[in-house]
């Protein structure tokens, strides 16, 4: 196994890319689609999730990184109490309401956990991973 080189390889990306997707998709059906202000605060959030990841890893440092991390796991705080507001608002049912909720709750758990193992890391810079790094990584997400 190699160094991940790219953010895409993230499976944590990878996740809140799916989110965002099927985030989008809900808020143009029914009365989601004109909640205009939360349909797109919603949107935004879930579209920060994942570009904060990418933006953080293509900075190379392992501090700003975690940083940018927070700030992901931050933006999945506001999806998660943008998702309560669509419940209580009739925009989405309940089975979709926890289904949605579980995805961005373990996108949360993955994000807390990845910025742990970051900060305990001798790793300075993420182009410099050496193979243990990313196999202590896979190991990490597969426990989430």
């Amino acid at each position: 196994m190699g160094k991940i080189d790219r953010f895409e390889d993230l499976d944590v990306w990878q996740k809140s890319r799916h989110l965002s997707q099927i985030v989008y998709s809900k808020t143009n059906e029914g009365s989601f689609a004109t909640d205009y202000s939360l349909k797109d605060q919603i949107n935004r959030s879930t579209g920060s999730i994942m570009d904060n990841i990418a933006e953080g890893f293509e900075r190379e440092g392992r501090k700003e990184f975690i940083q940018f991390l927070s700030f992901s796991k931050s933006s999945a705080g506001e999806v998660r109490s943008q998702l309560y507001r669509a419940k209580d608002r009739g925009h989405i049912t309940n089975q979709e309401f926890e289904s949605l909720l579980s995805q961005v709750e373990t996108i949360g758990k993955m994000l807390g956990g990845f910025m742990n193992y970051l900060k305990k890391s001798e790793i300075k810079g993420l182009k410099y991973k050496v193979e243990e790094a990313v196999v202590e990584y896979h190991n990490l997400k597969s426990e989430i």
